[in-house]
């Protein structure tokens, strides 16, 4: 079968089916979006979250209640996501195999280090946590499966961002911009940049209170067949504990385990060849 014939049997021939997007489905996706970063909200908060008439959403969340996909606590009046939800996810990381095969190497990371191990793909505009290994201290980093988080403020977001193409760091910053969330955010482009190159010539990532006060990440990327980043893992904890003595013990260790990583799922580390190029390239813009 041609490259072409691939095409038209996974896609319509009209171009303009394709640039038109379904209105009752991309409000229904809103508000699943909506739900998944809320532990429960009553329908007024829901319609004004996603913008749609309370009329509008109700009728919506009653469709998605019948396939299972929110669930509606009657005596609380509050609407979730509900476990439909957690199928459909389940099948996305099936097909990949990336929590199963990253498992035991994150179960290693928590033991030896007594910290929180922490696994999350990359996104268009975001990472998404996608699994976690809790330490048993009584104070510990906590990422709900499914939470997002900026690239240019995470360790794994910016272990990611450090082996993309120039072009496409430039643009993923151009489209979410760079929000300060805490005093030692790297809200500026030169400052990140120049953090990213740290990132490359070291092989694992920082996060130095930048997303959360109180709170440091080590990461290290994970890459897919091509070379290309496509996840990461990391070690997170208070800064009582991840001094920036020991993060920078655990940074080895965790680009390591990232690299196990990316052997396990047929990946192939970035060359340092590629590394020094984009440092070469965006130096000489």
């Amino acid at each position: 079968m041609t490259e072409p014939e691939r095409r038209q049997r996974g896609r319509p021939r009209s171009s303009v089916a394709e640039a038109t997007p379904v209105q009752s489905l991309d409000r229904g996706l809103r508000l699943l979006t909506v739900l998944a970063e809320a532990d429960g909200l009553p329908l007024s908060d829901i319609a004004q979250r996603a913008d749609l008439a309370a009329s509008t959403a109700y009728r919506m969340l009653a469709t998605l209640e019948a396939h299972d996909m929110v669930e509606f606590d009657r005596p609380g009046q509050l609407w979730s996501i509900g476990a439909g939800t957690y199928r459909l996810g389940s099948a996305f990381l099936r097909r990949r195999k990336l929590v199963d095969r990253a498992r035991p190497a994150m179960q290693a990371l928590m033991e030896a280090t007594g910290e929180t191990a922490n696994l999350a793909v990359a996104e268009d505009d975001c990472i998404v946590f996608v699994s976690q290994v809790e330490t048993h201290q009584a104070i510990r980093a906590f990422f709900r499966p499914g939470q997002r988080s900026p690239f240019h403020a995470s360790g794994i977001g910016k272990a990611v961002l450090a082996f993309m193409p120039p072009a496409r760091v430039e643009a993923i910053v151009g489209r979410a911009g760079l929000e300060a969330y805490t005093s030692r955010t790297l809200a500026d482009a030169p400052a990140l940049l120049r953090d990213l190159d740290a990132v490359r010539a070291r092989g694992w990532s920082l996060d130095d209170e930048e997303r959360h006060e109180g709170m440091r990440c080590v990461a290290a990327a994970i890459f897919n067949e091509f070379g290309e980043p496509v996840a990461g893992v990391s070690v997170s904890g208070p800064t009582v504990r991840m001094t920036p003595e020991r993060a920078g013990a655990i940074g080895p260790m965790v680009r390591d385990a990232a690299a196990d990583v990316t052997r396990m799922t047929g990946g192939k580390p970035g060359s340092a060849a590629q590394a020094n190029g984009r440092a070469s390239q965006r130096s000489t813009t």
